[in-house]
């Protein structure tokens, strides 16, 4: 049997080019370099802090100078400043590592912890053990982390393909599972808000620390699992070269994959376990260091690579926090999680990488691909029970709450009759029933038109960095006036809101698709480039969240979850409107969608153009989009499963798609705020949570019917 070599791609990593011998006397000058860097910026991080102790006071305790004060200098160095440092360090070596193994592991430079879902499985696994007040020994909180780390790493990777799937499948099935888990930890958040008391700001991220004591259960698993990969170097070093090549050169590649997984996941989950999800440190170190291999050919061998990783992840993370006490003061920076900076860093990094992917293949299977063509009596059929279904729900919705109500109290207060205590509860749902049913209507025809355009079945508009963006310019204009409008209910801001949203969202769109561009729209490119920026836009509005007024803060973060809490019928005549403009519209392009959805030529050659049709239908859908976040905030999930479940049961057609796909997200949307609101009565699931835990099971369903 010949051995074969894996194809380059834009997704394979670059091996060390054979005409350039490897010096590792020059790999270790550079570990060197990277050491003595992590040195003098922790030297900086140790002159920062709360208290007046500055550098004159360190270098006086240094050097045994007595001032009369070193005992207090001594103690907020080892009891403040010490603690948070070494809780850097090893958190950041810790990503660096874990996150080189990844990418080699699937030959791909957009694996890291965060996109393979391993610190939302960890992080929820942290959250349920505090939600419901499990008793685990401080030695078992690491296997804790642990656990669910492997379980969303495994989860990903099988519905991915396995390892060397390619980038969008891989990024696609981590963003997945990683919606559901932080879905699902958000809902914890909410319900059990004394138990997890603290757990959302940590959940992004914090250096804080008692003492050394944690740093110090931690760094023994840190150097284990280090050890075992540097153990492993000569095997991944082979591996790179292809499973064919490796597997002829004696390596055994399902083993050194697993335990590469493994000590990955361990490594991970310590550094969630000391520190929370710092994000993307595991993206942005590795992916670094391969760039540097280009002036230090040693890096290519993961005997090096591996500890020169973890040296920059360290860096990374010292430095980002370092930088932001020195820009935002130590008092102000106390709010602000590093890993809000880190996911910043990482984020960019991953839009650049993403610009540079060429076709990925099979991974851009178009939105109708496995429905085939259906009855004209059956979309009929279907058509008419999605109909009633709508209005079923929508009448539940009316009726269910605290208060269960009768169909003769909706014709009563329909007349402006009957009693006090039915008008006011619905005059409270009436506006909640139909933000929902509105704005899942809305998100649907989004998600149809954004699939179409991008020829992919996993796309929508939260994906595509659109709703994210909607959301950032809400909340900047909510944080804004936290003083002012805010406090007298969302309404009194309600047209800066609806304006910030929509410019947010357009805003993001444009960013996207102008980032995306490249003598031409990639959809592959399109759909990274669009989750790098919904990465980077949720950061920032962390970093906005956490800076403004505390009690404003569960609010805030509720409606970030997506809610139809005090909505009043001003707030969706907007989404009501913008709907009534785009549907007819999409009508008119449904045979350019249809034609979108094939390829790039068949349009062309039936004189459709091209860039200009997906211009229209992104930006209509960027709109629809912004819009809904004005009535029920930030809501994932509808605009991919609406979509996909109507051509499923009407076919690929989007004359019969539209209007089916726009009942079933109305459906949605409404049921889950029905049921967000009457399952744990009187609190309340905000509807958004309520969606994603209901889609997420279907989108991971999907992800693993759609393997290539």
């Amino acid at each position: 049997m010949t051995a074969t070599q894996s194809p380059a791609t834009a997704d394979t990593l670059p091996q060390a080019p054979a005409s350039r011998p490897v010096t590792w006397a020059t790999g270790g000058a550079a570990l060197v370099a990277l050491a003595l860097a992590v040195l003098v910026v922790g030297a900086w991080h140790l002159t920062q802090g709360t208290s007046g102790v500055g550098l004159g006071d360190l270098l006086r305790l240094l050097t045994g100078q007595d001032t009369g004060d070193s005992s207090a200098v001594r103690d907020i160095l080892v009891g403040s400043r010490l603690p948070r440092l070494a809780a850097g360090v090893a958190v950041g070596f810790a990503l660096g590592v874990a996150g080189a193994l990844f990418q080699s592991i699937a030959r791909n430079a957009l694996a890291s912890p965060d996109t393979l879902a391993v610190t939302a499985g960890s992080y929820l696994a942290v959250v349920v053990v505090a939600a419901f007040g499990l008793t685990v020994p401080l030695w078992a909180s690491g296997a804790v982390a642990f656990s669910g780390g492997i379980a969303a790493a495994g989860l990903v990777l099988g519905l991915a393909g396995g390892a060397g799937s390619s980038s969008t499948r891989l990024v696609l099935a981590g963003s997945a599972v990683a919606l559901a888990l932080q879905a699902a930890t958000s809902a914890l958040l909410i319900l059990f808000q004394t138990e997890t008391t603290g757990l959302f700001a940590w959940g992004s991220g914090s250096l804080s620390q008692l003492n050394l004591t944690a740093f110090w259960r931690a760094l023994p698993v840190i150097l284990l699992a280090t050890l075992g990969g540097l153990l492993v170097s000569r095997r991944l070093d082979v591996l790179g070269l292809g499973d064919d090549t490796a597997g002829a050169l004696g390596v055994p590649v399902r083993s050194t994959r697993t335990v590469g997984v493994l000590l990955a996941v361990l490594l991970t989950a310590a550094a969630v376990t000391l520190a929370g999800p710092l994000g993307f440190v595991g993206l942005a170190a590795p992916v670094v260091a391969r760039l540097l291999a280009r002036v230090v050919p040693a890096l290519h061998r993961h005997a090096i690579l591996l500890p020169a990783s973890g040296l920059l992840g360290a860096l990374v993370v010292v430095l980002a926090d370092a930088v932001i006490r020195a820009l935002l003061g130590a008092e102000e920076a106390l709010a602000v999680p590093t890993g809000v900076a880190t996911t910043l860093a990482g984020a960019v990094i991953m839009v650049l990488l993403a610009r540079r992917l060429r076709d990925a293949g099979p991974s851009r299977r178009p939105p109708a691909a496995g429905t085939g063509p259906r009855s004209t009596r059956r979309f009929v059929l279907v058509l008419t029970v999605c109909a009633a279904l709508a209005v079923g729900v929508a009448l539940l919705g009316l009726l269910a709450g605290s208060t269960w109500l009768r169909t003769g109290d909706i014709a009563l207060w329909l007349n402006d009759q009957g009693p006090a205590i039915v008008r006011f509860a619905l005059d409270e749902r009436a506006p909640r029933v139909l933000a929902a049913v509105v704005a899942g209507a809305a998100l649907a025809l989004a998600g149809t038109m954004v699939q179409a355009t991008a020829r992919n079945p996993l796309a929508e508009p939260a994906i595509l960095g659109i709703t994210g963006g909607a959301g950032l310019g809400a909340v900047i204009v909510v944080t804004a006036v936290a003083g002012t409008a805010w406090g007298n209910g969302i309404a009194a801001s309600n047209g800066a809101m609806l304006v910030a949203a929509v410019i947010g969202g357009l805003l993001a769109f444009a960013a996207v698709y102008l980032l995306a561009w490249r003598g031409g729209l990639h959809a592959d490119r399109l759909v990274l480039i669009g989750i790098g920026l919904g990465y980077l836009t949720t950061a920032l509005t962390t970093f906005l969240l956490l800076r403004s007024d505390p009690w404003n803060t569960p609010r805030i973060y509720t409606w970030l979850s997506g809610t139809t809490y005090g909505r009043s019928f001003e707030q969706v005549l907007p989404v009501l409107v913008t709907l009534a403009l785009a549907v007819p519209l999409a009508v008119v392009v449904r045979r350019e969608l249809d034609l979108l959805a094939l390829d790039d030529d068949t349009p062309r050659l039936v004189g459709v153009r091209l860039e200009r049709s997906r211009l229209i239908v992104l930006a209509v859908a960027a709109v629809l989009a912004a819009t809904s976040v004005t009535a029920v905030g930030v809501v994932g999930f509808v605009g991919l499963v609406a979509p996909h479940a109507a051509r499923a049961l009407v076919g690929g057609r989007h004359a019969r798609v539209l209007p089916v796909a726009m009942l079933l997200g109305a459906v949605l949307l409404g049921l889950a705020d029905t049921l967000g609101r009457t399952v744990i009565a009187p609190a309340q699931l905000p509807a958004g949570l309520a969606v994603a835990l209901l889609g997420a099971p279907y989108f991971i369903w999907l992800l693993s019917r759609s393997r290539a």
